[in-house]
């Protein structure tokens, strides 16, 4: 039987290599061999054992660049030797969220490389259905359009419209994502990160502004931004609780919340300032083939690119010895992608 190679997050902050057998697509799936995946801060979160929803041991990987080598039975429609990029999200389809459509928060949802095995493996069996071709995507870019799309849902939650005044708090992957897509809406984005080395990178690549929100005049200047107001709207991507929790107070009265972002614990804020706003709040989980579609067109149209998010790479037979010291404790790591 032909094996693969595969990495392991056995327990908290320790990953190891094994050989396990190679997949066999069942009959409407396609076996994939791994080009290019993306590191998520998923995956580094669970590293340190903070990422709800998660149990070990886990193969990693969710962001995921594959070419097709073997085709099941019922996969029709599909060729070997084309490149595709994985919907993580496993959905039941019957539950009652998948019933309203919204099988990005299915009840019973399975997410590739969180709930069950991921990318960080030479090869991956995924039902086709579950598969976009991307034959006309660099492979580098193709590993991130799941991250992508995670921050397309979160603009479409918010309902950005042309010249709406969006504050995007956090300049991580996500954050990056909600501000280029907002921008390329036509949203009038402004970025908040206590990272300048991150700011500097809003700056330089997505040609937004960027502020400190430690900053004693943050508030000040965030008006200047938007003409003497507060935000219309907020999109939270930090999964920090003091930046969540604050969030309230960056909205102008009527104006609303997006969380993106996820942390272990309870939200806590001001319910007289919450009331008072008449603030709408919503929570956004992964994402839709909607979501996809559009960023996949405006990657191919240009509007946003890799090079937004993407900061290091790194090799998939070294990964385990790298991963401490160049993805958790690399400060200059915005996002990773690993080469097969």
């Amino acid at each position: 039987m032909k094996t693969m190679k595969v990495l392991v997050l056995d327990q908290p902050t320790k990953l190891i290599y094994q050989q396990r057998p190679a997949p066999f697509p069942a009959p409407a799936e396609a076996v994939i061999k791994m080009i290019t995946v993306g590191i998520c801060g998923t995956d580094i979160h669970a590293w340190s054992g903070q990422q709800p929803f998660f149990s070990y041991p886990r193969v990693l990987g969710h962001e995921i660049c594959g070419e097709i080598i073997s085709l099941g039975s019922q996969a029709t429609g599909w060729r070997i030797g084309q490149r595709v990029t994985v919907m993580p999200y496993l959905s039941c389809h019957h539950c009652g969220a998948c019933l309203s459509g919204k099988t990005n928060c299915c009840e019973n949802i399975s997410v590739i490389g969180v709930h069950q095995d991921g990318g960080f493996s030479e090869f991956l069996s995924v039902p086709v259905s579950n598969l976009l071709a991307v034959d006309d995507v660099a492979p580098e870019a193709a590993a991130l359009i799941e991250p992508f799309a995670i921050s397309a849902h979160a603009v479409r939650r918010a309902a950005i419209a042309p010249d709406d005044p969006l504050l995007v708090v956090g300049a991580g992957p996500i954050g990056l994502g909600v501000a280029a897509i907002a921008k390329a809406d036509g949203a009038q984005v402004v970025v908040a990160d206590t990272s300048a080395e991150r700011r500097r990178h809003v700056e330089r690549v997505l040609q937004l502004p960027a502020l400190n929100p430690l900053d004693d005049q943050f508030e000040a200047r965030l008006r200047g931004q938007f003409g003497g107001m507060l935000a219309a709207k907020v999109i939270d991507a930090t999964g920090s609780a003091q930046a969540m929790n604050h969030a309230v107070n960056l909205i102008r009265h009527g104006g609303s919340i997006v969380f993106v972002g996820l942390f272990k614990g309870d939200l806590q804020f001001s319910d007289p300032e919450f009331h008072k706003k008449e603030t709408t709040l919503m929570g956004s989980r992964n994402a839709t083939e909607e979501d996809f579609i559009k960023v996949g067109r405006l990657m191919a149209t240009g509007a946003i690119t890799a090079q937004m998010m993407l900061t290091h790479h790194f090799d998939f037979d070294s990964l385990a010895e790298a991963y401490e010291a160049q993805v958790i404790n690399n400060k200059q790591l915005i996002k990773g992608l690993i080469r097969f």
